[in-house]
């Protein structure tokens, strides 16, 4: 008979200066055979009897409300319990959640994980490398791997990684261990993509520290600096079976990031709003970034659009969140107003309606000279089919807004000028600025030490 391994999670990031809480309908189900494709990972081959449970995962957003994240552990904790005796659980996490009443929602869940299925049974956790990772959370695990891309594109790599680990420990009856070293550092993704320096040759390392003796897999977390919150903190995290080795191998990675941490700059191009009018004359991308739903933005504000509608610039705004402009367009309203109706801010655009269609629970607007995607929920538009989907051919629209930080890898492909925006909201770049009241402190860049 083979090892059981329970599988299941809880994924979302939490911008604390989001006003719109985060409900049940905002959040995705996969169950069975999607779950397992999730993993990534060829349990049955290893002498593993997989049990997916169910992993629910939103577009990153504001809190989470209470009572949802009650239900969703309570749910996920009796699955757990339902298919006990167990000899591992997988836990595919985020890391970011914020919960209010609960400081530390992950590491509260991986706990009562924990207590329900003993000391002996091994936990692996998997999780997004923006995610807040505190000294719970690495003494409760016994397995841990994180991203090492941003933008995004190892996600199933990565919880095939944790998966690969749970194996290898049940299998050669190894008893891993995982070693935290927090970093006071805590600066955006798009101050730490993958994709440049510094973070290129950081994470390019990692799998050097991975062969090290006594050592199993490397991470470097840069945490999410949108929250407000006292484990709010970069770290460096080794899954390890030596752990002096481990340890010496997470103050190695997180010395290298604070000594690099001057070098943190925007992946790309960025510009204040004032000064995007001078760059309409050619092709371009704007990334709306204050308002970027992935990284816990709002979704709804109207900044960009208010300007190249004051310019009078051809241009497609992809998109707005807005589910009551939606429903008064299904209802053929002519004119309506967008920005700022889930609480985002901003300034209030009038559009006059000169012909609308639908598609994928969006209306395509097309008012004078911009074409506006108004969405009846909160999405991002980051993958060339998110526009197929639509309808929509982006040669057609040589002036693009995206509601983005660093961009996407198809909208990186796009042969144009790529510009972030250093617009307001729920995400806004200018981090020294934001409210800092319960972050460890000092920490930079809120305060150089």
């Amino acid at each position: 008979m083979g090892y059981r391994v329970a599988l299941g999670g809880l994924h979302t990031e939490c911008s604390t200066y989001n006003p719109l809480f985060q409900q049940r309908d905002d959040f995705r189900r996969l169950e069975g055979q999607a779950l397992l494709e999730k993993a990534g990972f060829d349990y049955g081959g290893h002498g593993i009897d997989a049990i997916p449970l169910f992993h629910e995962a939103s577009v990153p957003g504001g809190p989470v409300a209470r009572d949802v994240f009650d239900a969703q552990a309570h749910e996920l904790l009796e699955g757990i319990r339902s298919a006990l005796p167990l000899d591992g659980v997988h836990l595919l996490l985020h890391g970011a959640m914020f919960v209010p009443g609960v400081i530390d929602p992950e590491g509260w869940l991986i706990r009562e994980v924990r207590n329900i299925v003993g000391p002996n049974c091994l936990i692996a956790g998997s999780f997004d490398l923006h995610g807040q990772i505190t000294q719970q959370i690495t003494d409760t695990l016994d397995i841990f791997a994180a991203f090492r891309t941003a933008p995004h594109i190892d996600v199933t790599e990565t919880h095939a990684r944790a998966a690969r680990m749970l194996s290898r420990a049940l299998n050669d009856g190894h008893r891993p261990k995982v070693c935290r070293v927090p970093v006071p550092v805590l600066v955006s993704g798009e101050m730490s993509s993958t994709f440049v320096a510094p973070c290129d040759r950081l994470y390019a390392a990692l799998p050097e520290f991975d062969t090290r003796p006594g050592v199993w897999d490397a991470n470097l977390m840069i945490g999410y600096v949108w929250a407000d919150s006292p484990r709010a903190t970069a770290a460096a995290v080794v899954t390890c079976l030596d752990p002096l080795a481990g340890q010496s191998a997470a103050e190695d990675i997180a010395q290298s990031y604070w000594e690099a941490r001057h070098e943190l700059v925007f992946d790309t191009e960025a510009l204040p709003l004032d000064q995007v009018a001078r760059v309409l004359d050619e092709p371009v991308v704007l990334a709306e970034s204050g308002d970027n739903p992935t990284g816990g933005g709002v979704g709804d504000r109207a900044d960009l659009l208010a300007l190249l509608q004051a310019e009078d610039q051809p241009a497609l705004i992809a998109g707005i969140a807005a589910p009551s402009v939606y429903d008064a367009l299904k209802d053929d309203a002519k004119t309506v107003t967008v920005g700022g109706t889930l609480g985002g801010g901003g300034p209030e655009v009038l559009l006059a309606v000169d012909s609308c269609r639908f598609a994928e629970d969006c209306a395509i607007v097309q008012s004078g000279k911009q074409t506006v995607v108004v969405s009846n929920r909160r999405r991002p538009f980051h993958n060339f089919s998110d526009f197929d989907a639509l309808g929509i051919d982006l040669d057609h629209h040589p002036v693009l807004v995206v509601k983005s930080g660093y961009l996407s890898p198809d909208i990186r492909t796009l042969p144009r000028r790529q510009i972030m925006v250093l617009t307001e909201g729920a995400v806004n770049q200018d981090i020294p600025r934001q409210t800092n009241l319960h972050r460890p402190y000092p920490c930079f860049p809120f305060l150089d030490i």
